[in-house]
């Protein structure tokens, strides 16, 4: 990951996109709609707001219209993309604190999902994955902006290590050690 950042605001003329603007949802292509719920729903917890027979699911955090639409309208039964080829490289879902990323971590874990990676960025903490269509996903949790690693007045993003123990430790239980020895793995 590079140190350096450039800036493209106001080229071409444009003007930049407002401060308030964000992400909306992400739809998703999946083979298998049972399966893709039962990890959306049964491991990371999201809850089914709709669904259209085996064709399409919305599922959502805290009753939102849907944060995921899940669909096979073109993709029943199919494959994940060749390695090598353009698409989705991951989406991001945020939690709004460290504990809430934690407890989704163990939610993994006690399914039996590993993870693929992990990552402490300075500016957040990220855990990365698939789903079962190999769809890549970012678990996450953002620092307060006043709390982001700058160097010379610009954003300086980090790549350190995950600090696993200290993650858990936000579940105010006592370490499992089942779970670090799993993790070690990705230090």
């Amino acid at each position: 990951m590079s140190e350096q950042t450039t800036s493209v605001t106001g080229q071409g003329g444009s003007r930049p996109i407002d401060p308030g603007t964000r992400i909306g949802h992400v739809h998703l292509k999946v083979a298998d709609l049972d399966r893709a719920l039962a990890f959306y729903c049964g491991v990371l917890g999201f809850g089914l707001m709709q669904r259209y027979g085996e064709q399409a699911a919305f599922v959502s955090a805290g009753g939102y219209h849907h944060h995921i639409g899940l669909n096979t309208w073109e993709s029943q039964g199919g494959a994940p993309p060749a390695p090598g080829t353009t698409g989705l490289y991951h989406f991001a879902i945020n939690y709004p604190t460290r504990r809430d990323l934690a407890v989704a971590l163990t939610r993994l874990l006690d399914g039996g999902w590993g993870i693929d990676g992990a990552s402490d960025h300075g500016t957040h903490e990220a855990i990365y994955l698939h789903d079962p269509d190999f769809n890549g996903i970012e678990l996450a949790w953002d620092r307060r902006p006043d709390e982001w690693p700058r160097q010379n007045g610009a954003l300086a993003f980090s790549r350190k290590p995950l600090d696993f123990a200290g993650l858990l430790a936000e579940l105010g239980e006592p370490e499992r050690a089942e779970h670090l020895a799993v993790l070690s793995q990705y230090r």
